[in-house]
């Protein structure tokens, strides 16, 4: 379990569902719909809903790209962490926002898979979290102009290799919408 101590708390941790992140996405509607479910769940459970906002160039802050999806909207009590890069950590007040809540365990979702989901994953592992992807529930545009493999593929593998991530005193893993558990290790 996490090697955190005094961290015996789950949390959702919800990962740049804007406008301008999601608007092209692979299989957009379906995910923001698995994440919207999540959200309900972690609700009822009294699981915190912590929720990140990416700020850059294309997603200026206060645009209608910068926006959550009007699908998702955060609690009056949920956090909101603002970032400017991959890593929901780096240089944000995330890290602070859990230790309060007691969270050393994360099941994350979001976008983009191939950016900011996959150096948060990894942010949150190498500081001592535990770290659940939810495998369909989450999603990156098309990157294939620029080298990458179809969103499918890089969704697929992404979902791959998080399952088989291993460190001393953490867990990782990959678990599918319908089968979170926020009380257990997935």
């Amino acid at each position: 379990m996490t090697t955190l101590g005094n961290r015996p708390n789950t949390a959702l941790l919800v990962v740049d569902v804007q406008n301008g992140v999601v608007e092209g996405a692979h299989e957009r509607d379906a995910i923001v719909e698995n994440i919207g479910s999540l959200i309900e769940k972690a609700r009822r459970e009294r699981v915190p809903v912590v929720w990140v906002q990416h700020s850059s160039e294309d997603l200026e802050r206060g645009t209608d790209n910068w926006r959550i999806v009007p699908e998702l909207a955060p609690g009056d009590s949920e956090a909101l962490v603002e970032k400017v890069y991959g890593d929901s950590f780096e240089d944000t007040t995330l890290e602070t926002v859990l230790s309060d809540l007691e969270v050393g365990r994360l099941v994350i979702v979001g976008a983009q898979t191939d950016a900011c989901i996959r150096s948060t994953l990894h942010g949150a592992f190498v500081r001592g979290y535990d770290a659940t992807l939810v495998g369909d529930a989450h999603t990156t545009e098309d990157q294939t102009t620029w080298g990458a493999p179809p969103p499918d593929q890089v969704i697929a593998h992404t979902n791959l290799y998080w399952n088989y991530q291993t460190a001393p005193g953490r867990t990782a893993g990959t678990v599918e919408t319908k089968d979170v558990d926020f009380t257990s290790g997935s």
